[in-house]
């Protein structure tokens, strides 16, 4: 591979469900962060890292922004937005394609004015009338002064390699940050964690919509690779519990099944995963608890 002469970090920023994570993990080709058609899917800065030829993208995928809700967890899922504006290379503002809600009108004051701002407009797959899109991409190029607005499908290869060498010209002159094969900053903990969190938003549906966290209480590497994993869903109410579980407990077997293959693929060796529900009630303004699970 090419030696890395240009390196930069880029947000990946815009309201609750426009693609983000589902862009990140297609840019970097691994499921590095979780994806949901949930509000609160992504709770933390999470890093996808690609690098390609002398450049290395490092990618951060931010929490949708809040405004509807005004937990201490939101609170601290809206500082880390804020933050990571305010420290990166190149912004990429997504929206959805012929979709323009107030909560994108609330993000844009937050987009930086001394650092380029891409415009993402995604989900272009989903438009079946095109020729309804050039007068929808005039009415937004009209909110903000952008770099950029680049009409892409996350799920398309293609729209990927394009999306990549639209970026190239604005990254600075650097360093790599990371290894070459580095795909995330974060350890196998955290990304166990997160695969948890998402198969039991998957497979409960809205029946719980915000109360669900993942901790894991022990994650230990035997000789042979197994990873040993024991773990906590706390949910917020009792009744959440019994739905978590499922009849006979068979919900919640699901969800750790699919989790251990999800985390053996990623993690590329046999996992041995042990679940239990508990419950803490108001554990979204409980400061120690969103401590231990990395909300600071």
């Amino acid at each position: 591979m090419s030696q890395i002469t240009h390196a930069g970090y880029i947000a990946v920023v815009g309201r609750p469900n426009v693609g983000k994570s589902t862009l990140i993990n297609a840019l970097v080709g691994a499921k590095v962060s979780i994806v949901s058609s949930k509000p609160q899917t992504t709770r933390h800065r999470i890093l996808g890292v690609r690098s390609e030829g002398d450049a290395q993208f490092v990618f951060v995928d931010t929490p949708g922004f809040q405004t509807g809700h005004r937990s201490a967890l939101n609170q601290a899922m809206n500082r880390v937005v804020t933050q990571t504006l305010a420290e990166v290379d190149i912004v990429l503002f997504i929206l959805e394609a012929m979709k323009l809600t107030p909560a994108d009108r609330r993000v844009l004051p937050l987009l930086p004015a001394n650092r380029p701002v891409i415009l993402l407009v995604n989900k272009l797959d989903q438009v079946a009338d095109k020729a309804r899109l050039l007068p929808f991409l005039q009415e937004i190029a009209a909110l903000a002064a952008f770099a950029e607005i680049v009409p892409i499908s996350a799920l398309d290869a293609r729209d990927g390699d394009r999306l990549l060498a639209i970026l190239r010209p604005y990254l600075p002159e650097s360093p790599p940050f990371f290894e070459e094969d580095a795909i995330t900053d974060r350890s196998e903990r955290f990304l166990a964690a997160e695969i948890l969190r998402e198969k039991a938003f998957r497979l409960t549906g809205d029946e719980i919509p915000y109360g669900v966290a993942v901790e894991i209480e022990k994650y230990e590497t035997e000789a042979d690779g197994l990873r040993r994993i024991h773990a906590v869903v706390w949910v917020d109410r009792e009744a959440h519990k019994p739905i978590l579980l499922g009849r006979g407990g068979e919900r919640m077997k699901r969800i750790a099944s699919e989790a251990r293959q999800d985390m053996e693929r990623l993690f590329d060796a046999r996992v041995f995963l042990q679940c239990w529900v508990k419950v803490k009630s108001g554990w979204m303004d409980n400061a120690a608890l969103l401590k231990s699970l990395g909300h600071e």
